[in-house]
């Protein structure tokens, strides 16, 4: 194995990240992380199980003078988003992560980083293998498939959880204790389509928007970047040139904001200048809108490198094109209660044209349920008017601030004697496992921190070295306080 991480601190939690980083762990392809898992909990002669579903229970009793004390679980998943840049050769399901370590930023190398959540599961692994700490009885407790649809916590066994306090290790900021999230929905839009014979008098030409940010559609949404899929959507609206559509699909996660989109459209050869100076004058258009927000936005028009087969026809071509555009992205509403928190959004996520159909996944997040029913209702009736079918491809509830929470404040306590500075207690807009679980285990209180990380759900994911270094410092503060 690579050393990347040596000599970095903590030392401990710096190797168990880099061990993860060697196992293949995107979401839905984590049985090794998994089985990696129960043998470390095994070796270290603890109490662990793995349940149907691949999570992973591993046990540590109490250490001296906390026998009595509440028990705490540490939690975090064990997925990760596999994205990468387009010109990486890199293969998520045996490739290991190349790890890049710049001033005080862990990066990976063209791919996603995995810190998210990573970090957690070292923590975790770190503080079950350290026999010096002092601790009432832990738990570290790792899901699955958090990042595709919550599954693990979903399929999670309340009878394998004890204690009284969850300590999620998931989010984002150091400083930042989170109390309360956003609840989730991803509805499966199926629309069918016919197609045509291809005019074989006709060029293949394929416009791609690309250079765009992208990032975690709960924590980066309200930073209003650019979405590829609906940029390309409005590039086909305003088009004036006639064209007859063959492809189209843009975004690869759920909960990433699209950063690439490209279509294969057919037009005659004397039409070529004139649609290359309407994409110029359109992309100057997309440019000043996201001078600041995306800059790096580029569309561009290359000759498609075979004739496809068959094209759209113009009926199933006007309904996708209609659907793009309708179809809400973006910030809904923000809280009237707590400055700056977005309370609902929609990502438009993903579109994939098939062989008989085309899938458009949106991926709907709210502190209120009732304002997430109501942007899933909007998209019901979308579908509706285009002729598409909806399917709920996952949701999960939000997790509810509990204003006395025990907890919480031992966590504000113990983060100020630390670092003698106040903490920020804090709701998220992004959806964290919490939720799920406090639904599942009654008394239970649950916080969620992190150290800083950045840009997740895309290559550029990076995290701060001395950060995870002081959250770290604090966890095992945190649990030593509980006495």
């Amino acid at each position: 194995m690579p050393e990347v991480l040596k000599g970095l601190k903590p030392e401990s939690v710096m190797r168990n990240f880099e061990l993860l980083t060697q196992i293949p762990r995107g979401s839905g392809n984590e049985e090794a992380v998994s089985n990696f898992l129960v043998e470390f909990g095994k070796k270290l002669g603890l109490e662990t199980y793995q349940d149907e579903v691949k999570n992973v229970y591993i046990k540590k009793p109490a250490t001296k003078g906390y026998e009595n004390k509440p028990g705490v679980v540490i939690q975090g998943h064990m997925d990760m988003v596999c994205e990468k840049e387009k010109n990486v050769e890199f293969d998520f399901e045996k490739d290991p992560i190349q790890l890049v370590v710049k001033d005080d930023m862990i990066y990976a190398n063209g791919t996603t980083l995995g810190a998210d959540n990573g970090i957690a599961v070292a923590m975790g692994m770190s503080v079950l293998e350290d026999d010096t700490l002092e601790h009432p009885a832990v738990e570290v407790f790792v899901t699955v498939n958090e990042e595709s649809g919550m599954d693990g916590a979903n399929g999670a066994d309340p009878a394998h959880i004890e204690g009284k306090y969850i300590i999620n290790i998931d989010s984002e900021e150091e400083g930042f204790i989170t109390v309360s999230c956003a609840g989730g929905k991803n509805v499966l839009s199926t629309l069918p389509v016919t197609f045509e014979d291809v005019d074989s008098n006709k060029k293949a030409i394929e416009i791609v928007v690309e250079g765009l940010k992208g990032g975690h559609s709960g924590m980066e949404i309200v930073l209003q970047r650019a979405n590829a899929s609906k940029l390309l959507g409005r590039i086909l609206h305003l088009l004036t040139v006639e064209y007859d559509l063959a492809d189209i699909e843009g975004g690869t996660k759920h909960n990433a904001i699209p950063r690439e989109a490209n279509a294969t459209i057919l037009i005659d050869s004397a039409n070529q200048e004139e649609l290359a100076k309407q994409i110029k004058s359109i992309e100057d258009t997309f440019k000043n809108e996201f001078a600041t927000a995306d800059p790096g936005l580029k569309v561009s028009i290359i000759e498609a490198t075979k004739t496809p087969e068959k094209v759209l026809s113009s009926d199933s071509k006007e309904k996708i094109l209609q659907f793009i555009l309708v179809s809400p992205h973006g910030v809904q509403t923000v809280s009237q209660e707590i400055e700056g928190l977005v309370e609902s959004s929609a990502n438009f996520a993903i579109m994939k044209l098939n062989e008989n159909d085309i899938t458009f996944l949106s991926s709907i997040r709210s502190s209120i349920i009732s304002i997430r029913e109501e942007i899933a209702e909007r998209i019901f009736s979308l579908s509706k008017l285009v002729g598409a079918t909806v399917t709920i491809e996952s949701q999960y509830p939000a997790w509810e601030h509990a204003k006395d929470s025990k907890l919480e404040k031992l966590a504000y306590d113990v983060w100020k004697k630390t670092t003698g500075k106040d903490p920020e207690i804090t709701a998220i807009h992004a959806g964290l496992e919490c939720g799920i679980l406090l639904d599942k285990l009654e008394g239970f209180e649950a916080i969620s921190i992190g150290p800083d990380t950045f840009d997740v759900h895309t290559p550029n994911e990076h995290v701060s070295i001395k950060s995870i270094e002081n959250v770290w410092n604090y966890l095992v503060e945190l649990l030593k306080e509980i006495n």
